[in-house]
């Protein structure tokens, strides 16, 4: 006869599945609901004072809110609630009649692993793609009604490339008006200097097109240079305000693949301030392997039954494991943004610490 072969996910596989699934669907609305409350709380004054409609309260910010700060948090979620149904199995002796029955411990991280890869596919996909989208009303509520800040006004001594042989300055620019003032473009040959336009006022229109007041061009041949002064002259510039005016939310608002082209552009056009926009791309792929590093640490620290204390110890650890890692990323991120750490370290540097206490915990479990 021939012998059935054993299903890739079974009865028991099912069972830890539904578990971890479960309990951390159940942990982002808890936690989230929680949330929403306090920050309900804590700008209910400015709703009011800036008369924010309640439908634009209800569906343009609190229905973006709440998937942005659950994706934001995935990571957390996924640990809490790996040490959450854990420890109760452990606690309820079915971690122990699992290992008697001859299942590893390595073989019964399988389901966690299908678990956490599901939820590490979703939080990539929604968050690189879905988010970005919904960031956009979201910010935009709270650029108009709760902080007034975050609007982009303007910037000072802009320089970029335009293309290899033309260099762009802005001595200042205003979002409002998009107009930038002290203007210059400069134009190479190689190293040389061939010509430099100076402008009073440069002022954006639509499509690229950039209206130029009180301009004056000087072209240089050799020892010949030759003046050419005007009042108006329309340009074309492949530049928008947006591409040099930045707004620390903008990232928030780019797709994966977005992202990808903005930073490949103004590398190239050798625009500095890119790095909260690297850190961006490069955290989306590392909460991916997260969720994964997590869940190893979850698993191997509350599989084990816990006298005196029980469930209430591993959970009190887990928080303070997981809080560490929160402010790693934090910590590094902030390096990053200041230059002093690449925005790619700065992403993976809590993801390879907390995998080395992943590996540490889970040779300490029990078999």
């Amino acid at each position: 006869m021939k012998k059935l072969s054993k299903p890739l996910v079974g009865i028991l596989d099912w069972y830890i599945i539904k578990k971890f699934l479960g309990t951390y669907i159940f942990m982002i609305v808890l936690i989230i609901s929680i949330s929403v409350v306090f920050d309900i709380n804590e700008k209910i004054d400015k709703f009011m004072t800036n008369n924010a409609p309640l439908k634009a309260i209800i569906f343009d910010y609190y229905m973006n809110f709440i998937p942005y700060y659950a994706n934001l948090f995935s990571p957390l979620f996924v640990f809490i609630a790996v040490i959450f149904f854990t420890s109760k199995l452990a606690n309820n002796s079915e971690i122990i009649a699992m290992l008697s029955n001859g299942i590893s411990f390595r073989r019964l991280l399988k389901p966690y692993m299908i678990s956490a890869a599901v939820i590490a596919v979703f939080s990539f996909v929604f968050g690189g793609y879905i988010i970005p989208k919904a960031n956009k009303t979201r910010i935009n509520f709270e650029a108009n009604y709760i902080n007034l800040k975050i609007k982009k006004t303007g910037d000072r001594d802009i320089q970029f490339k335009l293309s290899d042989s033309t260099v762009v300055f802005f001595g200042s620019f205003d979002m409002t008006a998009k107009t930038g003032y002290d203007f210059s473009i400069d134009r190479f040959d190689s190293l040389k200097l061939v010509s430099r336009l100076t402008a009073k006022s440069v002022r954006y229109k639509s499509n690229y097109d950039w209206e130029i007041k009180d301009y004056q061009i000087r072209e240089f041949n050799g020892l010949i240079e030759t003046i050419t002064k005007g009042e108006r002259i329309d340009t074309v510039m492949q530049i928008v305000p947006d591409d040099f005016v930045i707004a620390k939310s903008d990232q928030q608002m780019m797709t994966t693949s977005e992202l990808g082209h903005y930073i490949e552009t103004q590398s190239k056009r050798g625009i500095g301030n890119i790095q909260a926009f690297e850190i961006e791309l490069h955290s989306r792929y590392a909460s991916v392997f997260s969720a994964f590093i997590l869940t190893l640490i979850g698993a191997s620290l509350s599989a084990r039954k816990v006298k005196g204390g029980g469930m209430g110890v591993n959970i009190g650890f887990g928080l303070v494991l997981s809080m560490g890692y929160i402010l790693f990323m934090t910590v590094s991120s902030s390096f990053a943004v200041q230059g002093t750490m690449s925005p790619f370290i700065a992403a993976w540097i809590p993801n390879l610490f907390f995998a080395g206490i992943a590996l540490y915990l889970y040779r300490k479990a029990p078999n």
